[in-house]
């Protein structure tokens, strides 16, 4: 019933945020400055601007500088599976530089919100990326996707990319992509990632516990699955398919910062009344993003909960992967960097540097543990220290371990 009735206010409000958008650009256009018309211009652009997406927007990655060279770039869809595609930013005639498999969260948004951390190691490196589907768009003859399903989706993309690839998890897949990585190793795969960059994940929630572990530990997994869990409605393709919709989870994350929002929809406001497009299309693009959702399915969601964030599997060595239980003491011949954030509230410095004990089979000069002062949960994977600070370490562990 909680998606059937988003999904009829989405159908009742949706003509009328169509007719602010198109009622805002006439009167933009004759509007004059200070003028009661370039208020209300601002006013019905930021009301048709307060809605949700659910389709994935573009990565908008056109171009990125190699070497003082401005290279084209075209994406190219490597292998597409029923949850999700491996994705490659293709650069056409650029020197041969290391494979990197970027994982993306499945957590509610897109991949495209890693679009920056793409960018920047385009730079200098092949990168793919693991474009996860909206899951109300599966049909449910694709069946269930449990985490079990998500750590084998991070080992076949692995292999398709080949022997040599650089791993890099942001946010909650370093526990599928440790998973991965050591199962790969106890098996002597040799697509086994050459090194493994974990950065702002949730590997023991036991550490420094935030607002969000506590959270998913207030309640027993059956609240969750009774007071969380919808069916998708008509007419979309995975119409009954059981998920944890994505405006749900955006709703738990924008009330966490409520305040910071609406003071961001008034600067929108108030830019666009003072005729300061510039500034004002920055809150558009980040918002454009960050309200796009993507539905988890629900096995994958609950799973999630339970293992990582209730009874920390994982970390406390119980971790199973179709019913083979998981060591990450087997890798060895990955080089490993775990990255957290000063001020991280999502995934709170210590639970990420948990996987250095985890792996204790590899050698030390091989694992190295980086905390960025004065940036929180999306300053470790984009913005201005990001790209300074945190990406040269990144790139100098890869081409380390490529060497």
């Amino acid at each position: 019933m909680l998606y059937q009735a988003y999904q009829t206010q989405s159908n009742l409000t949706s003509p009328l945020r169509l007719i602010a958008q198109h009622q805002s650009a006439l009167l933009w256009l004759r509007h004059t400055e200070g003028s009661i018309q370039r208020k209300v211009s601002a006013a019905l652009d930021v009301f048709s601007r307060l809605r949700l997406t659910h389709s994935r927007p573009d990565y908008g990655i056109a171009s990125v500088q190699v070497q003082g060279t401005d290279i084209p770039i075209t994406e190219e869809k490597v292998l597409a599976l029923p949850f999700g595609t491996l994705l490659r930013f293709r650069k056409e005639h650029a020197p041969q530089q290391p494979k990197v498999l970027l994982v993306a969260p499945l957590s509610g948004h897109f991949a495209t919100l890693l679009r920056e951390t793409a960018k920047t190691l385009l730079q200098d490196h092949d990168v793919y990326i693991t474009d996860w589907h909206n899951a109300r768009d599966v049909s449910l003859r694709h069946g269930p996707f449990a985490l079990d399903d998500y750590i084998d989706y991070m080992m076949r993309y692995t292999r398709a990319i080949g022997p040599g690839v650089h791993m890099v998890a942001v946010c909650q897949p370093c526990v599928a992509a440790l998973a991965a990585t050591a199962i790969m190793a106890e098996d002597d795969d040799p697509a086994q990632p050459r090194s493994l960059t974990l950065m702002a994940g949730p590997v023991d929630c036991r550490v420094n516990p935030t607002g969000v572990n506590q959270l998913a530990t207030s309640q027993p997994i059956e609240w969750f699955e009774r007071n969380l869990i919808s069916h998708v409605p008509l007419p979309h393709a995975g119409h009954m398919r059981r998920v944890y919709p994505g405006f749900v989870q955006l709703t738990a994350f924008m009330s966490m910062n409520l305040e910071r929002h609406k003071q961001q929809f008034r600067n929108l406001y108030e830019h666009l009344v003072e005729g300061d497009e510039e500034k004002a299309d920055v809150i558009r693009r980040f918002y454009d993003e960050y309200l796009a959702v993507n539905d988890l399915p629900a096995e994958f969601y609950l799973e999630t909960v339970e293992k990582v964030f209730q009874t920390y599997d994982l970390a406390a060595g119980t971790l199973t992967w179709r019913g083979r239980l998981v060591n990450p003491a087997t890798i060895r011949r990955t080089w490993l960097l775990t990255v957290e954030g000063e001020r991280d509230d999502i995934c709170a410095v210590g639970q990420t540097v948990a996987a250095q004990d985890l792996c204790s089979g590899i050698r030390p000069y091989m694992k190295s543990h980086y905390i960025q002062t004065g940036v929180g949960h999306y300053g470790v994977f984009s913005g201005r220290r990001w790209q300074a600070q945190i990406y040269p370490r990144v790139r100098e562990l890869i081409h380390s371990a490529a060497g």
